[in-house]
Order: structure tokens, then C-alpha cells, then sequence
């Protein structure tokens, strides 16, 4: 499904970490796996079954662009995560 892809942003839903936002890195079967480029880099992701997160669509940045990052991968992660919590914030 095209809500799983890597690049989207995902909210947990269940878990010690519900309701922190992720980005999908990897998408296997029933698991996803995501992380936020501070306690979970990239290097070391987060796996989760599909059904405890909620995906959020978002396409600003592809993923492609994110491996080629000049400034590093996980502040990339970081920077868009940050964006979209301040968009909804407002």
C-alpha cells in the first residue's frame, strides 16, 4: 500500500511510544520500520506491526533524497518530523 511507503510519517498508536511520530524507512509484510533520527536513527530502526501505527501521508521530501543528504540522515529525519509537528500545531 502506497500509505506504507518509506518517506511517509507514521504515529504510534500502541506501545511505550504511543503518539510519537516516526518516518517509515522500511516496509516488510505486516511490519514497518521506522525512526525519528534521535533515539532511533536510521542505523537502528524501530520495527512495529502495520496495525499499531497510523500512517500520515506526506510527501514533501523523498526518501531517495534523504539516503543522498549531505547533512546527515538522521537530521533530515529529524528536520521533517519537526516540520510537520509545528504545521500541525497551529
Amino acid at each position: 500500500m502506497e500509505q506504507y511507503q518509506e518517506g511517509n510519517l507514521a504515529k504510534s498508536l500502541a506501545g511505550h511510544d504511543k503518539g510519537k511520530i516516526y518516518m517509515i524507512v522500511r516496509e516488510e509484510k505486516e511490519m514497518v520500520y521506522l525512526a525519528d533520527g534521535k533515539n532511533r536513527p536510521i542505523e537502528r530502526p524501530k520495527c512495529k506491526r502495520k496495525k499499531h501505527i497510523q500512517p500520515i501521508y506526506q510527501k514533501e521530501i523523498s526518501f531517495s533524497q534523504i539516503k543522498k543528504s549531505q547533512t546527515g540522515q538522521n537530521e533530515a529525519i529529524k528536520k521533517v518530523i519537526q516540520k510537520y509537528q509545528k504545521s500541525t500545531d497551529s
